[in-house]
């Protein structure tokens, strides 16, 4: 597929562009062990699909899940970790900026036959209030991975009130500094790293806290 856009903004941002497919679907379709999923323009992904698969593995061990949690994924993007973590979870719950993407998302669960998750845009420190809770169940496991600038203050705030928090990351400093927010209530459990990007020094962290 090869799609186009004209940017008028002197930036290399897509907000607020629309692509024009000039040939093809207009989308790609990724594969990470059993699940299929499709991944439009404006839609996060992890770019490098065999170690996005190993990541994920690593998501699924240090959750711990048994079939009984519900499971939270902020900044869900394309809902890819709650999709592969699915057929261990009671219930997932995706929370997503960007309407394309949770658009995305609800195509991959009906693509991979994921019924019991339910994706939602909107600002996660917004959104994830308690009237959310009450409707749609309170987390066992929050997995969130946001952009480079990491979770904002509020959404610190948010997950602190949780048992286990599984926190994915491509920027080490705003990382430590989250880590630091949660520190009186959370303790670091266990850690991973991910080489997404050979020979440069760009890293990939998983770290599981867990309340004190």
């Amino acid at each position: 597929t090869l799609l186009y856009t004209i940017n008028t903004k002197m930036n290399d941002s897509l907000h607020r562009l629309q692509p024009v497919i000039y040939h093809g679907s207009g989308y790609v379709t990724e594969k990470l062990e059993e699940y299929f999923f499709t991944i439009g323009t404006t839609s996060f992904f992890q770019t490098n699909t065999g170690q996005a698969e190993k990541l994920y593995q690593v998501v699924r061990e240090f959750a711990g899940l048994n079939g009984t949690q519900t499971v939270y994924d902020l900044y869900c993007g394309t809902g890819s970790i709650g999709i592969f973590l699915s057929s261990l979870a009671r219930r997932g719950i995706g929370v997503e900026l960007i309407p394309e993407a949770i658009a995305d998302a609800e195509e991959n669960a009906a693509l991979n036959r994921v019924t019991h998750a339910g994706f939602f845009a909107g600002d996660v420190s917004d959104l994830c209030n308690a009237a959310f809770f009450s409707t749609h169940g309170r987390p066992d496991v929050i997995i969130t991975d946001p952009p480079r600038a990491g979770m904002d203050p509020d959404t610190c705030e948010l997950t602190r009130r949780f048992e286990r928090i599984l926190y994915i990351s491509c920027n080490p400093e705003t990382l430590a500094a989250n880590i630091a927010q949660l520190h009186d209530t959370h303790r670091i459990e266990r850690c991973a790293l991910f080489d997404q990007f050979p020979y440069t020094h760009h890293m990939e962290s998983g770290v599981l806290l867990v309340r004190r």
